[in-house]
């Protein structure tokens, strides 16, 4: 028997298509392997193993990788309150490397030397995929009929009912990628800058706002960075962010259009529903406000972008990024705490955080009402030194000034 081939199974067309065009031109066993990092509950899980299968897959394998993805990504994401173009929060693109990873040691347990995958040649995916590849399994043979034959999602689609075989939700009108820290979905009107995607075409906050909910109050609990639990009841992070999502996804939270760089140098947009990120990394950031001091957040701030911009190109692997998430890690010490957070639609409201290590409640001072730990005089004092590198300033302009009259 030939070797079988591995492909990276979302279940989305692209990959749906894969498994019979690979087997009609390979006329190799096509094995399936579907990573769950978050949105696939058991119903999706049956369903996709289903329709691999129905498609003409030998075997069907899901893995669920949710609480690596989360030890190994997104704790470190949370840490540096990441975001990209200070509004999209790595939904889908962070889990790749992870996904990448799986799949390599799935391929050897199976004895096989090859992978393919449904990326294009005109997003970031490819890279991310083969960047981790490359890096983790040189030997193995990647396989990306998509992006080398530049097949279009019509063509995909006629491939499929031509053969009568089973078409995935949506056919080829949007592109949805689903996991733990969001959704991501592109169709024909995010491929301008102009407008939004309709309303039924959102996943997690369809009718949010033209069926508004009342609003909720959840208290999150932090353990030295680390979501641990939800209005009084310890919960592993997993089990925090797919609560979440339940919860805040119907109130149109953390929902957005990304427009930024793509990896390859061109102008990309992307729609998002991130209900579980925006309030994880907004509660987050809130809390290190109350318990860090300020050149700690500004150190923070300052290797954050770096280490988001390379979780988002596929360099997780890189050692620089273990550097960062050293420095992330004992920043964390004391940020624990809880969050109370009032849901609205929309909006996700930070009403107060408390912490046992809170600097605040550490002064005897209070901000614009009483000194507590220093005097009237020591407050001038302070005042005029704090002043003295203006006034260096203003007194050598003038005194230049003067030297050029004479």
């Amino acid at each position: 028997m030939s070797q079988p081939i591995v492909l990276a199974y979302s279940g989305g067309l692209d990959t749906s298509f894969l498994v019979p065009w690979l087997k009609e031109q390979y006329q190799r066993p096509i094995i399936t392997v579907t990573v769950d990092t978050g949105g696939i509950d058991a119903a999706t899980a049956r369903t996709l193993h289903e329709r691999a299968l129905a498609l003409g897959a030998s075997e069907h394998h899901q893995i669920d990788a949710r609480a690596d993805y989360f030890e190994q990504v997104l704790r470190f994401l949370i840490m540096g309150n990441v975001r990209r173009g200070q509004l999209y929060p790595l939904c889908v693109g962070a889990e790749r490397v992870m996904q990448a990873q799986t799949i390599a040691l799935m391929a050897r347990k199976l004895g096989t030397g090859s992978i393919a995958h449904g990326c294009t040649a005109a997003g970031n995916d490819q890279v991310r995929f083969e960047v981790a590849l490359r890096t983790l399994a040189p030997e193995l043979e990647i396989i990306a009929p998509v992006r080398d034959r530049n097949f279009k999602r019509q063509e995909e689609l006629d491939f499929l009912q031509a053969r009568q075989l089973p078409v995935p939700p949506f056919g080829a009108a949007y592109s949805i990628n689903r996991g733990l820290w969001g959704v991501s979905i592109g169709g024909k009107e995010t491929l301008t800058s102009q407008g939004s995607i309709p309303d039924e075409a959102w996943v997690l906050s369809r009718d949010a706002f033209s069926q508004p909910r009342a609003p909720e109050r959840h208290v999150l609990h932090f353990t030295q960075g680390v979501p641990t639990g939800l209005d009084g009841v310890d919960r592993s992070p997993v089990e925090v962010i797919e609560a979440l999502e339940a919860i805040a996804g119907p109130y149109g939270i953390g929902r957005g259009i990304h427009l930024g760089d793509t990896i390859i140098g061109t102008k990309g947009r992307v729609a998002f529903e991130a209900p579980a990120a925006e309030i994880l990394l907004n509660a987050h950031r809130e809390l290190e406000k109350l318990v860090l001091t300020g050149r700690q957040q500004r150190i923070k701030e300052m290797l954050a972008g770096p280490y988001g911009d390379w979780v988002h190109e596929g360099q997780l692997l890189d050692p620089v990024c273990r550097d960062i998430e050293a420095l992330l890690l004992q920043s964390q010490q004391r940020v624990t705490g809880t969050v109370n957070v009032l849901l609205r639609p929309g909006s996700a409201f930070i009403e107060g955080v408390d912490s046992p290590y809170s600097l605040m409640a550490a002064s005897k001072g209070v901000y614009g009402e009483a000194t507590g730990e220093w005097t009237a005089a020591d407050a001038l004092g302070f005042s005029r030194i704090v002043g003295l590198t203006g006034v260096f300033h203003r007194r050598a302009g003038e005194r230049a000034a003067e030297k050029a009259k004479q």
